[in-house]
């Protein structure tokens, strides 16, 4: 059993941090729902201070991990696809300074000032390691986006408590590099072999970007202009494309990889929010509401098989 045990924590894998992204990011979308539309549904917070228990026990896992088995984590981090996820740590914390902001904005700084530092550590050497290693075109996939996204989110979590400056620092970096990313990505996916199933769900990770950009402009600037309406509408065409692609995903056996569907439904859902109230067309809180149901039973489906296969001792194992 202990030997077990120890297994368990030698493949503890820097990717489940995305299960933090993808439920903190409902319980967002819950209390921007209630905030905007007037509703009084209260799930957010609840959800919200969960992920926040979970994080933690996630957070000190990993450490347990990295002083037993510093070998595995730097494997990891030399990986050319796990070391994407890494910043799923920092924009965890954004996430949480998020959602904390209403119920505990002590806390909530902490995370903004904390996460936005580890943020632009990654960025830079996640860069460093695109510039200077030899990646082959295979290795690249739509994973790749999660350090753009993390920069992005920036100025979301740090309106009102980072300087503005800091703030269009970060929003720069992340859309300029988010169509160059595309592009490649694109690339990859469109002349060369098509992704290994596992990394399927990755490609929902294509919303998130001009979503949360979408977000993050709107944060800086309170209006509702011709730059912010194409971050909008591409998000939800990326969106709808990915809709009619159903059969593809649904045919996907679990992995862990699977938490790469919820984030980017809460970010579109959020997003969607955000267009109805600066509209006011009635028509975007119907679809808000559509896509609130979808990233609801998105996350629940996700979080239902991932318990499963936990019990079945299928998560944490050698890749």
């Amino acid at each position: 059993m202990e030997q077990a045990n120890i297994s368990r924590l030698q493949y503890f894998p820097i990717t489940l941090f995305a299960t933090v992204m993808g439920m903190t990011g409902l319980g967002i979308a819950f209390d921007r729902y209630d905030l905007i539309t007037k509703s009084n549904l209260g799930v957010g917070e609840y959800i919200i201070y969960a992920m926040l228990i979970w994080f933690s026990f996630i957070c000190c896992v990993y450490a347990l991990k990295i002083a037993k088995y510093p070998k595995e984590v730097k494997e990891e981090f030399a990986h050319p696809i796990r070391v994407n996820f890494f910043p799923a740590l920092s924009i965890s914390m954004l996430l949480l300074a998020i959602g904390l902001e209403c119920y505990q904005p002590l806390l909530s700084e902490i995370f903004c000032y904390a996460g936005a530092t580890l943020q632009i550590i990654f960025t830079y050497i996640i860069l460093y390691k695109w510039f200077y290693r030899d990646y082959k075109l295979q290795t690249i996939n739509p994973a790749w986006f999660i350090p753009v996204v993390g920069t992005l989110l920036v100025p979301v979590a740090g309106k009102g408590t980072l300087p503005v400056d800091v703030l269009w620092f970060f929003f720069s970096i992340g859309i300029v590099l988010w169509p160059i990313m595309y592009a490649l990505v694109k690339y990859r996916l469109i002349f060369h072999e098509q992704l290994p199933a596992k990394f399927l769900p990755t490609k929902f990770i294509l919303i998130a970007p001009p979503a949360i950009g979408f977000i993050a402009y709107f944060k800086l600037t309170g209006s509702l202009d011709p730059f912010s309406r194409i971050l909008y509408f591409f998000a939800l065409f990326t969106t709808l494309m990915l809709f009619t692609m159903f059969r593809k995903f649904y045919s996907v056996p679990y992995y862990v990889s699977w938490w790469a569907y919820t984030f980017p439904m809460d970010a579109i859902t959020i997003a969607t929010l955000v267009m109805y109230k600066l509209s006011g067309n009635v028509f975007y809180k119907y679809l808000s509401v559509f896509f609130l149901i979808v990233a609801t039973l998105v996350v629940a489906h996700v979080l239902f098989y991932s318990i499963v296969n936990a019990l079945k001792g299928k998560v944490c194992v050698p890749d």
